[in-house]
């Protein structure tokens, strides 16, 4: 599947924009554990795991669901392709396994200590709300930092693929053929076709 580049570049902004507000998103949540974890105020404790909930039910799934789908289709219409290079590959099981975490551990255990805190008893572990968000943090620092440096090369199928497209170059590989030309007739001219072809990955 490819895409035109205006449809690539509108793409590469939804997902650079889905990713910084779920990164934004999560220093967010970090910073309300901290603050629910470490006040001695039961009021403040209650506003910081309130506010958490509230990321976590209306913001935290739709932004990650769509960083997730833009950063694959990305992958799919472009040369860059899911499993051709180690980073994307990387990258993207990465973030499927923190969007699940996200929805099987971040909220239930935010929604535990909303819980606990409404009905008037103390914040019942702060690992319940700082855990979550440190991992998600530090994946989403990993996920960032790998997709500026772009580390690890080719996945054995990127390389199968490369070698393949070099493979099918017009003229590779030909034996030099015959030409009756100005020279002596038999005379051998190397076959030029394939000068000048780029191979993109």
């Amino acid at each position: 599947m490819k895409t035109s580049r205006p449809v690539r570049r509108a793409l590469l902004v939804v997902h650079v924009a889905a990713s910084a507000c779920w990164l934004g998103l999560t220093l967010g949540l970090l910073a309300l554990g901290v603050t629910a974890g470490t006040t001695g105020s039961a009021v403040t404790v209650e506003a910081s795991v309130r506010t958490m909930k509230l990321f976590a039910d209306w913001l935290l799934i739709p932004v990650g669901l769509l960083t997730f789908l833009s950063g694959l289709v990305l992958s799919l219409g472009t040369p860059w392709g899911l499993a051709r290079h180690r980073w994307v590959y990387t990258k993207f099981w990465l973030t499927l396994a923190t969007l699940t975490a996200t929805v099987l551990a971040l909220r239930p255990g935010v929604n535990a200590a909303v819980s606990a805190v409404a009905a008037g008893g103390p914040l019942p572990d702060a690992g319940d709300v700082l855990f979550g968000p440190v991992v998600s943090l530090s994946a989403y620092v990993f996920m960032t930092v790998i997709s500026v440096l772009k580390p690890w090369g080719l996945t054995r199928r990127g390389r199968r693929l490369r070698t393949a497209a070099r493979g099918e170059r017009p003229g590779a590989g030909r034996a030099p053929r015959a030409t009756a030309g100005p020279g002596r007739a038999g005379d051998s001219v190397p076959d030029r076709t394939s000068e000048g072809v780029t191979v993109t990955e």
